[in-house]
């Protein structure tokens, strides 16, 4: 079949399937006594712990009907922006927070929940303080923490360091080393799929944060304090990036590998590879994919740098994971809130915990030992810095991916890439 039909029967495949969904939120929206909740939870039990939740509260409120949506990450952000820009957004979605967020909110899309959250303060006391700052706007509270704690920490074949007598690193000099042992026996030090680009932007991340502490980046972000991208803390970072580049720190062909086939988990899997730097989502991931692969997997904080300022307790991640918000369009926003309630009550925080997951809220216990060390790192922390793709208005976010991973293939200097993301600021590109 010629291309151009192609596209176009795609395209109109896409335009019905979204007018259905529009159509079919119109109805509901249409009944007071209906709410539609869109989410993209589709990993583990999540989705089965959702709809227990939606279960639980149409029980509590009869006549309430919830009609939920579980969509993948990417697919899920597409439809979200195709709703809102017609107008027709459901009652409640869930968000990463952040910049994202904040676009829906400049707009007037999204309900300031705050007078909620007064009126349930044991419920609002639950939640962890660091989760709010992502969907705080003005002093106003946009969104609920849902999911999960999630940090960037360096995991590690245990075997692997034990065989060839490595230590997990806690400086950059130390790291250095481990990386030329590696090398010396033909093991990628890093597994790195980077052809999703967010992957190697936390190693961007962390060295910023390591080099000049939480405020250089926040300053930039928010345009104050003469904050800027072009900071030479930014180009340092780039340096860096590209002498781990060339010290042979990752495994050929990382540009190229796609995180969500499991590229870099196999290297780890096979041992040909003995770190990654990823999420701590990573591991449940392992623990359900390769339970004895598990029983060999530790992690360690990301190293500190030479003369850095900034504090190597620092994290990069989230404090929830995904937040759950009312639009504006909403006709029963304390239904929606209740919903929202249940989906995060304590019934639905030990599911989570169930599923290898630590949700943003107070005293929660876990019993596996790797994620009770994971815990009492975020909990030692004193700073957590959101993922810049997400902290950052969509589009500003993404030129920070596309500049993170030219650093990686060495395509672009650290200075001419610190130019153009400062310039895509300034010009608004957000």
């Amino acid at each position: 079949m010629p291309a151009g039909k192609l596209t176009k029967l795609a395209w109109t495949a896409t335009w019905l399937a979204a007018t259905w969904t529009f159509s079919i939120g119109i109805a509901y929206a249409q009944s007071g006594k209906a709410i539609v909740e869109w989410d993209h939870q589709t990993d583990g039990n999540e989705p089965t712990n959702l709809q227990a939740a939606v279960a639980r509260f149409e029980q509590a409120d009869p006549g309430f009907q919830v009609e939920s949506s579980h969509v993948l990450n990417d697919a899920y952000k597409a439809k979200l922006k195709i709703a809102f820009g017609a107008a027709q957004p459901p009652c409640v979605f869930d968000t990463w927070g952040g910049g994202g967020l904040r676009e829906y909110v400049k707009s007037g899309q999204v309900a300031d929940l705050t007078p909620f959250l007064k009126q349930n303060k044991a419920f609002a006391d639950r939640f962890l303080p660091t989760s709010w700052p992502a969907v705080t706007t003005d002093g106003k509270i946009y969104g609920i923490p849902e999911e999960n704690i999630a940090v960037a920490v360096v995991f590690y074949n245990k075997e692997l360091f034990q065989k060839y007598h490595v230590s997990p690193p806690a400086t950059w000099a130390e790291l250095l080393n481990v990386i030329k042992v590696f090398n010396a026996h033909g093991v990628a030090p890093f597994a790195l799929a980077n052809k999703n680009k967010w992957t190697g932007s936390m190693y961007y991340m962390y060295l910023v944060d390591r080099l000049g502490g939480p405020g250089v980046f926040q300053r930039a972000a928010n345009g104050v304090q003469g904050g800027s991208f072009a900071d030479r803390v930014f180009v340092e970072a780039g340096k860096y990036i590209q002498d781990l580049v060339k010290a042979g720190a990752f495994a050929p062909g990382f540009n190229g590998l796609d995180y969500d086939i499991g590229a870099s988990r196999r290297l780890l899997y096979s041992g040909r590879a003995a770190m990654e730097l990823m999420g701590t989502w990573e591991a449940s991931t392992i623990r359900k994919e390769n339970p004895s692969f598990y029983q060999k997997l530790d992690f360690f904080p990301f190293p500190s740098v030479p003369g850095g300022k900034g504090d190597p307790h620092d994290i990069v991640g989230t404090v929830g994971d995904s937040f759950l918000s009312i639009s504006t369009q909403c006709q029963d926003r304390s239904a929606a809130f209740k919903l929202i309630q249940t989906m995060t009550d304590d019934t639905s925080m030990k599911a989570r915990v169930a599923d290898d997951r630590i949700p943003p809220v107070k005293d929660v216990t876990v019993s596996d030992p790797l994620m009770k060390r994971v815990q009492a790192l975020i909990e030692q922390a004193p700073n957590v810095q959101l993922w810049y793709d997400q902290e950052l208005p969509p589009r500003l976010g993404e030129k920070h991916k596309d500049l993170a991973q030219a650093l990686f293939g060495l395509s672009i200097t650290p200075q001419a890439a610190v130019d153009e993301m400062q310039a895509a600021a300034k010009s608004g590109a957000n």
